[in-house]
Order: C-alpha cells, then structure tokens, then sequence
C-alpha cells in the first residue's frame, strides 16, 4: 500500500532497478508519515562511509507532536540495507554514472519501506518522447473505444 509516490523521478530518471529499504525514524515522523504529511519530491539518496541515507525528504510535524522535542522536518534520516545490497550500489553510482532516487513510501507488514531506484538521467529528447509515446496511446485507446 503506497503512502506517496514521487511520479516526478519516473518524468527525469529512467529507473533501471529497484530496492527497498528500510527507514530509521522517529516517533513523530511515523506518526506524521501515517497521517500523509511526507514528501519526497526534492529528496534525493547518498552514500557516505558505506551507509545510505536519504537527503530532503519533508515530514511536516503534527500540531499533537510532544512538546519535549523540536521537531526537525528536512532531517537527513538512514536508509537500511543489506550490506551486499549496498556494496553493489555503490559500485553502480560510483563507476557506471547512476543516481539514486527515491520512489515511494509504503506499509510493508506494518513497517514503513522506501522504495530506491537506481537510475539514469533522461534528456530532453527522452522526455518528448515519452510524452509522445503517451499521447499517442492515449489517442490509440480513444480511438478503439469510438470504433466498438
């Protein structure tokens, strides 16, 4: 069950591969994610000293959070992996130019899991093409439904 998606990484990126991970949060944030106040759009992934972490994702405090704690929204929080997972990635983005992306946020057996994608940028020419490919099948369907 997906939380929120980032439709604009699928716009900019064509996604090669996909991982999913787990996040280190705290109990507001959980609470906040559950209640939809999470973006992912600016968020971007990053290896530092062979650990993940996710860089920009806004979690937007409840008005109910405690008052013992001061909340901070654009935190950078950990991804978690397994090591063979991210010792490939980081041969990946490091050698064969890929980036890491967020793609969504989504309830696994109750727990909350992001989903990476290891992927390459688009070009502009890419992105035309791809809206053309899309009007196209639009007006392919339109076309099949008048007909029958």
């Amino acid at each position: 069950m997906s939380i929120i998606d980032n439709r604009k990484a699928y716009h900019d990126y064509f996604i090669e591969e996909k991982y999913e991970a787990g996040l280190v949060l705290e109990g507001w944030e959980v609470k906040a994610i559950r209640a939809g106040r999470a973006n992912i759009k600016e968020a971007y992934v990053v290896i530092r000293n062979a650990e993940i972490f996710i860089v920009g994702m806004h979690i937007t405090a409840l008005a109910a959070a405690s008052s013992h704690i001061t909340p901070d929204p654009v935190r950078t929080r950990k991804l978690l992996l397994h090591a063979s997972e991210i010792s490939k990635l980081i041969g990946k983005v490091e050698r064969a130019g890929y980036a890491l992306v967020p793609l969504d946020l989504h309830y696994t057996k109750g727990r909350i899991k992001a989903l990476i994608g290891l992927a390459k940028g688009k070009k502009q020419y890419d992105k035309r093409e791809d809206a053309k490919e899309r009007d196209w099948e639009r007006d392919k369907a339109r076309l099949m439904k008048t007909r029958v």
